[in-house]
């Protein structure tokens, strides 16, 4: 065990915070059954009580202690774990504190892909809960740097994971009476959950198990709108594909939604520093990646419809 795990580790188990690196975003790590522990998340973030946690683990194994792993919840994992995919399942009724999970008795389950994470949990031997390290309603962090400017205070431990690979936070899906529910877009996409679970279920009423679903949510400081014309007076404008604005500020020149999507939050970071009268984001594809990027500049701008 490498000395910054072993610190992590050290930090979990006495209570405190960690800056938990991820292929999606960076997290604010507590110990998933520690109350006052997942308080200071809260805390730290300024986030609402009524808004979940997603509980990391190691491996299915791991995942079984805190969630009913039934039938469709184990061929998802098996077809998705380790990666970017939270299942919301039935709690089995230990390892994931009542606040962790505001209140429900459904608990979101992800084990993250990247080894570093992975090696914390393992190492920790209980499940983890990290929302992203950001403050409340702005965009997570996708890089060591904006993770330790957003809530490094709060943490007794950082672990420098790298760039994001990902770069948006999980897809979350139920699995709560035999059904799967798309309740988050993320990078595996809606069209490879059919592949394996066959269509998906609308959501009818279990958004509030997921985590990410405010209306505004993502939101860097400058407002933001999605502009097919080109930026205004003073604003910043994200462009995507071929000749669309300055390549410093392009999402994905070669309109790549998966280049977009790993560099969406920390280029509205970016431009948000410049403090531009507000940030403009071409459209881009409504289908496969595309689907959570407009779900996060939807939210990012405060219109979700």
């Amino acid at each position: 065990m490498s000395d910054d795990v072993a610190a992590a580790v050290d930090a979990l188990r006495l209570g405190d915070l960690i800056l938990l690196p991820t292929e999606t975003v960076y997290g604010l790590g507590a110990d998933a059954a520690n109350p006052a522990a997942v308080a200071k998340i809260f805390a730290a973030k300024g986030r609402s009580r009524f808004n979940p946690l997603i509980a990391h683990v190691s491996d299915v194994a791991q995942a079984r202690r805190v969630a009913v792993m039934d039938a469709l919840a184990e061929r998802l994992a098996d077809a998705f774990w380790p990666g970017p995919m939270t299942i919301v399942a039935a709690y089995r009724g230990e390892g994931v504190c009542d606040l962790a999970r505001a209140g429900l008795n459904s608990v979101a389950v992800r084990a993250p892909l990247l080894p570093l994470a992975r090696a914390v949990i393992d190492a920790f031997g209980a499940a983890v809960v990290a929302p992203s390290a950001n403050r409340s309603g702005r965009p997570s962090p996708t890089t060591f740097d904006d993770a330790v400017e957003e809530t490094g205070p709060s943490v007794a431990a950082a672990l420098d994971g790298g760039p994001c690979a990902v770069g948006l936070e999980s897809t979350v899906v139920s699995v709560l009476g035999g059904v799967v529910r798309l309740l988050r877009p993320g990078a595996v996409t809606r069209s490879e959950i059919e592949s394996i679970v066959g269509p998906l279920a609308a959501d009818e009423g279990d958004g509030h198990r997921s985590p990410g679903r405010l209306a505004l949510h993502y939101a860097p400081d400058a407002p933001v709108r999605i502009e097919a014309r080109g930026a205004r007076a003073g604003e910043i404008l994200l462009g995507f594909g071929p000749g669309v604005g300055e390549p410093r500020w392009s999402l994905s020149e070669r309109g790549d939604t998966a280049e977009a999507a790993a560099r969406l939050f920390r280029l509205l970071r970016e431009a948000d520093r410049e403090r531009p009268s507000g940030i403009a984001v071409s459209p881009m594809p409504n289908d496969g990646l595309g689907e959570a990027i407009n779900d996060r500049l939807r939210r990012a701008a405060g219109f979700v419809g």
